[in-house]
């Protein structure tokens, strides 16, 4: 059993800053893909950005320029660094991983999700 753990929401400011993390644990061989989505009230669940194993990243035109993630392979843990927070990236930011397990079956795993605010 692998579980999905976030942390670093909260409420915030226009124009600030949070950091969130996702820590995996479990029978992990390998982690291919990890990342974040994201689900605004009355929206639907949205890529924000990911990164696989070999580096490549992928992000949302509405966050490029002000988000990064980044990875620790050694830890099965992903990180979004958000700057320039707008008040439309109010969201519920879920933690996702395409994870391997020493079976070698790979399962889509979500995180229970991180409230994200901001607000004057």
């Amino acid at each position: 059993q692998v579980q999905l753990v976030e942390s670093g929401g909260g409420l915030v400011q226009p124009g600030g800053s949070l950091r969130l993390s996702c820590a995996a644990s479990g029978n992990i061989f390998m982690i291919h893909v990890m990342g974040w989505y994201r689900q605004g009230p009355g929206k639907q669940r949205d890529l924000v950005a990911a990164m696989a194993k070999d580096g490549s990243t992928n992000y949302a035109d509405s966050v490029k320029g002000r988000f990064t993630v980044s990875r620790d392979i050694d830890k099965n843990t992903v990180y979004l660094q958000m700057n320039g927070l707008k008040v439309e990236d109010t969201a519920v930011f879920h933690c996702n991983a395409d994870v391997e397990d020493t079976l070698g079956s790979v399962e889509g795993l979500w995180g229970p999700g991180t409230q994200v605010t901001v607000s004057s």
